[in-house]
């Protein structure tokens, strides 16, 4: 079969004709119609990722044929009985077993759901793994109550654009926060009540000032401003952080934290129940995932040259097949 095959840290990935993958017990043999690019994918390439083998067939996202039925997979295999946290078997689809990046790719018979009617197969390939770790951080972790005000942080990538979509089918009034104006305005004309820039220095104080302070607030960055998150939170506010794209949090003042009773949650990925809830609300809301660009299967590289400008509102799609 043909594979995009990534050979070595900051190698351009190749088209390779490899085998097919050997079906274990209990797995099922997938054909990839499309699949989508994750920044765990890009931060493969460069290295930034624990657990590399080379070579290897990146990508955690499928939307694929199973048994002439059209399904998408649950990249979180083997999450375990535990819904508070994944087990020691715990793996992700596209590293340590080869993922979708490849004409087929072989995955748990628990993993395979029907893909939502109401999509396209590049929606359908937005979904899997930013849409469930959106899921668990907005829905499991801080338990939204309809009216609440959340800030989403970094606006224009697959989860925080997952976690604004559900915020609104939720009921919430959503603000966010970005480097780019325009991807502001994006966030505004599907739904957001407001946005700002956080390279302002005083961002902070001009989201208190719009929004009178926040509820919920799901990060994936982290890194020195991680203060200011705090300073915009109402009293009993979650914060729930699913990355940490700008490194160590510092300049944190517990007594802000414990006097308004802020609770603070890490999460990552999701269970099978979690996977199927998340299509539950897809379905029921008619939720159409962003896409921000499809590529050719031979053009993998330039698409995660784009990835890693951050210049992408939505997710960034592979067609694997017609």
């Amino acid at each position: 079969m043909k594979a995009l095959v990534l050979e070595g840290i900051n190698q351009p990935i190749e088209i390779r004709n490899i085998d097919k993958p050997n079906v274990e017990k209990d797995f099922s043999l997938i054909t990839v119609k499309t699949t989508g690019l994750n920044h765990r994918d890009l931060w493969i390439t460069k290295g930034q990722y624990a657990g590399l083998k080379f070579p290897i067939v990146l990508g955690s996202d499928v939307c694929g044929l199973h048994l002439n039925n059209r399904v998408v997979i649950n990249p979180a295999f083997f999450w375990g009985e535990n819904l508070n946290v994944q087990s020691k078997q715990f793996e992700i689809l596209g590293l340590p077993r080869n993922g979708s990046l490849s004409e087929f790719v072989c995955v748990p018979n628990s993993s395979i759901y029907q893909a939502p009617n109401h999509l396209t197969d590049e929606q359908v390939a937005a979904i899997p793994l930013a849409g469930l770790t959106a899921f668990r951080a907005l829905v499991t972790k801080t338990k939204p109550i309809k009216g609440e005000k959340i800030l989403i942080t970094g606006i224009g990538g697959g989860v925080a654009l997952f976690v604004l979509q559900y915020a609104i089918a939720l009921g919430l009034e959503v603000y966010v926060n970005s480097s780019s104006d325009e991807k502001i305005q994006k966030a505004l004309s599907i739904g957001a009540k407001g946005g700002v820039n956080y390279t302002s220095m005083d961002w902070d104080k001009k989201l208190q000032e719009m929004c009178n302070g926040v509820d919920i607030i799901v990060d994936g960055a982290a890194g020195s401003d991680f203060n200011k998150l705090v300073k915009v939170c109402n009293p009993a506010a979650r914060i729930c952080i699913y990355g940490g794209t700008q490194g160590l949090i510092g300049n944190l003042m517990p007594q802000q934290i414990f006097w308004k009773q802020i609770s603070i949650f890490g999460s990552t990925m999701g269970s099978d129940q979690e996977f199927r809830d998340m299509l539950d609300v897809i379905n029921t809301y008619k939720i159409v995932p962003i896409v921000d660009s499809v590529y050719a299967f031979e053009d993998v590289n330039q698409a995660l040259l784009r990835m890693s400008k951050g210049d992408q509102f939505g997710k960034i799609i592979i067609k694997i097949a017609e």
